[in-house]
Order: structure tokens, then sequence, then C-alpha cells
């Protein structure tokens, strides 16, 4: 059974998604930096750690992406999926990584984030996953849970990141762990 889609939202009716190409990089980099910078963080730190948010010419080797982009052709969110590792996923099911999903700030709201992680999931149902894996920040675990998305236990504390979500793509009635909906402890 197909995992429910996420609600409808106000949305531009001009938003167009793509396929992120090598050339999207720069206005990729600086939509995931105006992202970055609106999280719930200490200044230093979201400083310290934007360089490892940003994505290179190499990433596109084992990474995908999907734009979106309005009227004028500007991004205004984009999102990087991978293969997701065995170890992280519920046992036995194989998951694309939702690695990154970044809305503009000036756009967030509007169904954006919404379109794109529909976009994700529709391309891991596309190739066969089992399901799709977020390691969601700690500002975004709302906007996860609100689509249905299942919190996956932190079995492992010293490995397992606490705000791993799971929207099951494909799934026989009664397998899979027991999982929860909402935030850990939630």
């Amino acid at each position: 059974m197909n995992a429910p889609r996420t609600p409808a939202h106000a949305q531009p009716a001009s938003l167009r998604l793509r396929t992120l190409a090598v050339a999207d990089l720069t206005a990729a980099n600086a939509v995931v930096e105006r992202a970055v910078m609106g999280w719930a963080l200490a200044e230093r730190v979201k400083r310290l750690a934007l360089p490892c948010y940003r994505y290179h010419p190499h990433d596109l080797l084992h990474m995908a992406g999907v734009v979106a982009e309005d009227a004028r052709g500007a991004l205004v969110g984009v999102a990087m999926r991978d293969e997701a590792e065995p170890l992280d996923t519920p046992a036995g099911q194989r998951g694309l990584l939702l690695h990154g999903l970044y809305v503009d700030p000036a756009h967030q709201r509007a169904g954006i984030g919404s379109r794109l992680l529909d976009a994700v999931a529709d391309a891991a149902r596309a190739a066969g996953y089992d399901g799709l894996l977020v390691k969601a920040q700690a500002d975004a675990i709302g906007f996860f849970a609100a689509r249905g998305l299942a919190c996956l236990p932190v079995n492992d504390p010293a490995r397992d990141y606490p705000h791993r979500y799971w929207m099951a793509l494909t799934r026989a009635a009664g397998s899979g762990p027991a999982l929860h909906h909402g935030p850990p402890g939630g």
C-alpha cells in the first residue's frame, strides 16, 4: 500500500519542479545557506556547520536532486537524495535517503517542501525502494510528522540519529517494525 500523499497547500501555480543540474549548484547552495541560517541554532554553530551542508559537483556522482523554481526561474527549494544505509532503515527494508530538503525562508509554508518531498517519494517508488528515510533537523520534525512519516525508534543512541523518519512506500500487511508518528518521545 502506498503512503498517503502529503496534504495540498496553497502553492504558487507557477512553481516548477525539475532535476537538479551541476549548473544549479550555486543557486541551490544559496537556498541551502538561507534555510540553514534560519534554523533555531546559535549563529556560530550555523556558520561552522554550513560548509558541510553545501553540495559540490562530485556529490552528483552518487546523489540526485530536484529543484523548485518560481515563475522567474529562481530556485526557491532543493531536495537531494541518495541510497540509505541498511542499518538506518527498518529491518529488511530498502530505503532512499532524503539527504536534504531546503526551502528559501521567504517561500516557506507555501507547499514547496511538500511538493519536493512528494517528488523524492515518487523517485523512490519508481526505483522500487520500500520507503523513504529522513534524518530531520530538529526544526523540521513537525514538518515530517505532519506529513505522516513514522518516527523510527533509537535502538543504538551511539549510532542512531535521533530524528529519523520513515515513509513506507510499499508494505505487506503486518510487516515491519512498530512505528509511531510524531516527534521522539511524543
